[in-house]
């Protein structure tokens, strides 16, 4: 399943059917798309009418009942290339959810009418896509012939089989039962807007938001959202609203307008996939779509893990602008003032931990401390304090002494290069000295009491794996030693290898690196070093931003006093965040340096947890997983989405009843609400786990089964 790129941010949301096909501008109503014409509505009631009449007998009262309709649990997205529809496409494809896609700039594109939407199985009328998402209300453009025939095959479908279509984005006007914004409304820009959750909402597909959903403002300097809020007419229910006078009236951004025997929730606001508005939305807008039954399950993941714990961190220079130790930081000799934890700071991590209801992975060094310790007179305050601990924390395997596990480093040269032999070949560090780190660590851990998980490690700076230019492939010695050593999850780096792979017998965990950096110890160093990177030359820094296309630099440098605070904090959170909201799993990294000193973390994770738990209901908690449970949620998703993509699942609801076939050995993820019950053989049995107001499960049918079958509650 696709993941946004670390670093993205909202850029400013596109205007008014920006990208789409007709040509509208903003403004009160002039030059704007009217509804669909009397003839296609006429042409849409004939089609209702036939595709009903495949599934209502047309002899005397006297016949039997049509059967029900099967309906596929598939979802239909008729997409114009715009940012609102890609954001909820990305939702679907995240969560597991299969779509098919009407691409509506391909000339070769399937016509949609009645035999692409429904046909027969088995005697028993097949709706083939349980919801439909479109640009706007009028998707296929009703001013061709050929596009009101289209929208007309469309609503006569979602009529005969009370299919639900979403507006990905459109304006206030009466065709989609709002007034025009001049009656009460507005239009213009929303950043920094606090939209609120109607009670129809939250009782509703938006019950698991408890705060308001703030519009994003992250710069003054740029637009990033638009929309217009309108007052709702007959026939429209307001599940998001926010304020469009100073006398309290408030208009919709999000509802849903029933007519004409059809459904659309209507979003009235530009958005893109990235903005935390749609992200606290999208659940909401999916659950409505499928009316709460569909393949595919979300959480809410948050999990950091604290690398380095035991070992020491070397320290930015503020004054060669570089950290002595490193192969580039010259004309100062090395490290003499390194970071780490003391006996207090490992105490306010423990309560810190138990305030926040929140709890952190140490992924230790122990030969590390042990060394630190011989170098400092045989005692270790820190060691003691967090071995008394042990059973507050989750602990990692780093290694015992964080050595570099790939190849040979030449550092004659920089940047280094892999060493070879006389002959040319690579130099790599031997199976037997990986194992024996990995061996050695796991088995000091025991001795002291500390539940650690053989089946988890973390290298050294993600070591033995390829690290690119230098050394493009894993160290071929690095499988082997992982397979001596009962590992099955080693950790990777997300900003280097974002997607779950193999090494040998075992699988990568990508990890997210948190902005918070290793060498630091205060905040004034922490801004002083984000300046450097952030900063141009021409500031004072060192240019990179410059250069590197994936970068943006500084207006101007921040205030090193103050810098850290307000600035680096919050967009730190902001980032972080982003990923809790997009039913990412993989965990965060950050070092032990960063609860030294300063204590430089506390405020990024106080704010993470603060927003989220400002913005979400109990019933969606914040899921907290440890390596091997990421590992084996990245894995199941690998799976599922290829058995999607080979056309192996099927999966469909008739009235009550909901039937899953997948290949064997493939769970499948489901959502269906509370009361659902598994059919097993002889009996029933609950479905799931509750979260967000639903139940969902990964499952797989039962031992003498062919298929998942659950028994949707009476309604």
């Amino acid at each position: 399943m696709g993941f946004h790129q670390d670093g993205q941010t909202a850029g400013r949301a596109a205007g008014p059917f920006a990208g789409g096909r007709s040509g509208q501008t903003s403004g009160l109503g002039g030059g704007l798309r009217r509804p669909a014409t009397r003839a296609a509505r006429a042409a849409a009631t004939l089609l209702a009418a036939g595709l009903l009449a495949t599934a209502v007998p047309s002899s005397a009262a006297a016949a039997p009942a049509a059967p029900a309709p099967r309906i596929d649990l598939t979802v239909l997205v008729v997409d114009d290339g715009g940012g609102a529809v890609a954001a909820i496409v990305s939702e679907l494809k995240d969560t597991g959810v299969p779509y098919r896609t009407v691409d509506l700039d391909d000339p070769n594109r399937p016509v949609v009418d009645a035999a692409f939407l429904s046909d027969t199985v088995g005697g028993r009328p097949r709706a083939k896509y349980q919801g439909v998402v479109v640009p706007d209300e009028d998707p296929f453009g009703s001013g061709t012939t050929a596009g009101a025939a289209e929208n007309a095959a469309l609503f006569a479908y979602e009529t005969a089989f009370g299919i639900r279509q979403v507006d990905a984005y459109t304006w206030s006007h009466p065709g989609v039962g709002l007034e025009y914004v001049d009656n009460g409304g507005y239009a213009g820009t929303l950043d920094g807007a606090r939209s609120a959750v109607t009670a129809a909402g939250r009782t509703g597909p938006f019950g698991y938001l408890d705060g308001p959903v703030a519009f994003e403002d992250n710069s003054p300097l740029i637009g990033e959202s638009y929309g217009y809020a309108g007052k709702p007419r007959e026939g429209f229910t307001s599940y998001l609203d926010t304020p469009v006078d100073d006398d309290g009236a408030r208009g919709s951004l999000v509802g849903e307008y029933a007519h004409d025997g059809r459904r659309e929730l209507v979003v009235t606001f530009a958005y893109n996939q990235y903005q935390r508005q749609f992200r606290a939305l999208a659940r909401g807008i999916v659950e409505w779509l499928t009316q709460g039954v569909h393949l595919g399950q979300s959480r809410s993941y948050f999990s950091v893990h604290v690398d380095d714990v035991f070992a020491p961190d070397a320290r930015w220079d503020t004054e060669r602008n570089c950290t002595p130790g490193d192969l580039d930081c010259t004309g100062g000799g090395e490290e003499t003032d390194p970071i780490r934890m003391s006996a207090d700071d490992a105490a306010y991590a423990a309560a810190w931990q138990r305030s926040a209801g929140f709890t952190l992975d140490l992924v230790h060094n122990a030969g590390a401390g042990e060394e630190w310790k011989a170098e400092h007179g045989g005692a270790d305050p820190l060691a003691a304090r967090l071995v008394a601990d042990r059973a507050q924390y989750r602990w990692v395997n780093h290694t015992y002494t964080h050595p570099f596990l790939g190849c040979v480093q030449d550092t004659s040269v920089v940047p280094w290069r892999c060493a070879k032999d006389a002959a040319g070949k690579t130099l790599w560090m031997s199976r037997a000295q990986i194992s024996a780190q990995i061996r050695d660590n796991h088995d000091w851990a025991v001795r002291k009491g500390i539940s650690v998980d053989r089946a988890e490690l973390v290298t050294g700076e993600h070591s033995g794996l390829r690290t690119l230019p230098q050394q493009p492939d894993d160290n071929p010695n690095l499988a082997g030693a992982l397979a001596d050593n009962g590992v099955k999850w080693i950790a990777s780096d997300n900003s280097r290898e974002p997607q779950q792979r193999a090494v040998g017998a075992a699988k990568t965990v990508p990890r997210h690196p948190m902005n918070v950096y290793y060498n630091v110890g205060t905040a004034a160093e922490m801004a002083d070093e984000y300046n450097w990177i952030y900063t141009a030359q021409d500031d004072g820094g060192s240019g990179v931003c410059e250069t590197n296309p994936a970068s943006t630099c500084l207006a101007e440098p921040l205030d090193t006093a103050t810098g850290y605070g307000d600035y680096i904090v919050p967009q730190e959170a902001r980032t972080a965040l982003s990923h809790v909201l997009a039913n990412d799993p993989r965990p965060h990294y950050v070092h032990q340096s960063n609860l030294a000193e300063e204590r430089l973390l506390y405020p990024v994770l106080d704010k993470v947890l603060a927003d989220y738990r400002a913005l979400f209901a109990d019933s969606a908690p914040l899921v907290n997983p440890r390596q091997r449970d990421v590992g084996l949620e990245l894995q199941r998703r690998a799976v599922w989405d290829k058995a999607l993509a080979d056309g192996k699942v099927t999966a469909y609801r008739i009235g009550d009843t909901v039937t899953v076939k997948a290949p064997s050995g493939v769970s499948a993820p489901i959502t269906a609400p509370e009361g659902t019950r598994k059919q097993l053989p002889l009996t029933t049995g609950a479905f799931g786990t509750a979260y967000a107001g639903a139940r969902s499960a990964w499952t797989a049918p039962e031992a003498l089964q062919s298929a998942i079958t659950l028994k949707l509650p009476a309604v």
